[in-house]
Order: structure tokens, then C-alpha cells, then sequence
């Protein structure tokens, strides 16, 4: 089914559109909140959670495009269940680092306080658009899919060393500019 047929649904408030939904992107979501939360209860109920929040933000939010819409609200869902699930245990895994690395940021939470979500998604877009590709794809795999330095590295046949690096010289570059349209 495509994606305004499922958008559709939901706006008729035909219960079928999360099985639809489901059908369509839980594979896609299930691997964003995998990669955070490696485990399969926990991944399952972030995918109930965001099947719920969908119903839920559909009417009144019309998504321009779905598979963005779904995989963000799971990985906050993810991320949330990560925080909640380790807040008394630090270690050095890689999804701490992610956290971390979007904590620098400064705007993983304050979004809606500090300006409209669309300006935020436009800033971040032209900010991607002007990258390389292959930091393009970096960037994305490590803030989006939250995949691991070492499978990045393993991706485009680099150290992770060399990822690292990149991804601070990005981070450094997309905070500059959020800091420019005083968004930080």
C-alpha cells in the first residue's frame, strides 16, 4: 500500500492503518530502534509505542513523508527506553556515545521551545546537502540508524579513527551553524 493510502487511513481513523503501517515499516523500524536498544523485548514495545504515537498524531500532523515520520518517533522511543534502561550503569557503549555526541547538539530536546521543527528539519537538510556524500551517509548512519563507529567504519572501508574524526568535524560544523540561526 503507499504511503498517503496508509496517511489516509489513519485520517479516517480506519484501525487498519497501523496494521498497515506495520506491515510496510516495521522492518525499517525495527532496525533504528535495534541498534540502540539490542534487545528484542524492548525493541518491540518501542515499535507498539510508536504504532500508538502514530494513531495518535494522526489527524491532526499530515506527514510529507511517512517512513521519516515512523523512524523518528521510534528513535526517540528508543533512545528514551536507552536512557531509562542505563541511567545508573555508564559504560562506554556506543549507544551512550550517540547520546552524547546529540547532547552536544543541544537541541535533541528543546526543539519545540526554541523554534518551529520545520525550520529545524530545513537547517539540518542544507547542512546535509552541502556535506560529501560519504559524510553525508556517515553522518546519517551514526545519527539516524545509530549505527555503531565500527560498522560505519566497516561501511566505508575507513578507520574508526577516521569516523570518529569526521563525525566531530561535522558535529562541529552543524553546531556552528544552529549556533549562527541562534538555535543553540
Amino acid at each position: 500500500m503507499e504511503d498517503m493510502e496508509i496517511i489516509d487511513l489513519f485520517w479516517k481513523r480506519d484501525e487498519s492503518a497501523i496494521q498497515e503501517l506495520k506491515n510496510k515499516y516495521s522492518g525499517y523500524c525495527y532496525k533504528i530502534a535495534w541498534n540502540l536498544l539490542e534487545n528484542r523485548e524492548d525493541t518491540e514495545e518501542c515499535l507498539n509505542d510508536t504504532w500508538f504515537a502514530a494513531w495518535r498524531q494522526m489527524p491532526p500532523h499530515r506527514p510529507d513523508v511517512l517512513s521519516a515520520f515512523v523512524g523518528k518517533i521510534t528513535r526517540g522511543f528508543a533512545i528514551d527506553s536507552f536512557r531509562k534502561k542505563h541511567a545508573a550503569k555508564r559504560g562506554l557503549l556506543h549507544r551512550e556515545d550517540v547520546c552524547g555526541e546529540m547532547d552536544e547538539l543541544n537541541f535533541s530536546y528543546t526543539v519545540d521551545e526554541q523554534m518551529a521543527e520545520q525550520e529545524l528539519v530545513k537547517v539540518i537538510e542544507d547542512f546535509l546537502l552541502k556535506l560529501r556524500e560519504a559524510d553525508r551517509d556517515i553522518f546519517v548512519r551514526r545519527y539516524w540508524y545509530l549505527d555503531s563507529i565500527k560498522e560505519i567504519a566497516k561501511r566505508h572501508g575507513v578507520t574508526e579513527g577516521c569516523v570518529k574524526t569526521n563525525l566531530c568535524r561535522n558535529r562541529k560544523k552543524l553546531y556552528h551553524i544552529l549556533k549562527q540561526e541562534a538555535l543553540v
